[in-house]
């Protein structure tokens, strides 16, 4: 079902995952699964018997690095895109 072009109350809802809130809670979740895969690559490069094994650390390190990357991103843009609707402000 496509948008109503004209919405009678003039605001489009947002989902309730690409609400503000939700975006600081993925980015704080993956900032902690981030320092996790750095721990894990750490442990990983001190341990021989682990050194084929870096990968999954490393994997974890670059979509969860992704992940903060992407909802930063479309967080910077939805208050760009805010703060050229309101104009400059004049004294």
């Amino acid at each position: 079902m496509p948008l109503d072009q004209n919405p009678l109350f003039r605001k489009v809802i947002a989902p309730w995952y690409d609400t503000e809130k939700a975006c600081f809670t993925v980015i704080v979740f993956m900032l902690v699964v981030f320092l996790f895969g750095i721990a894990g690559i750490l442990e990983a490069v001190e341990k021989i018997e682990y050194n084929e094994h870096i990968w999954v650390p490393a994997l974890l390190v670059a979509m969860s690095g992704g992940v903060i990357a992407s909802t930063s991103i479309r967080l910077i843009k939805r208050y760009a895109h805010r703060l050229s609707k309101q104009g400059p402000k004049v004294p």
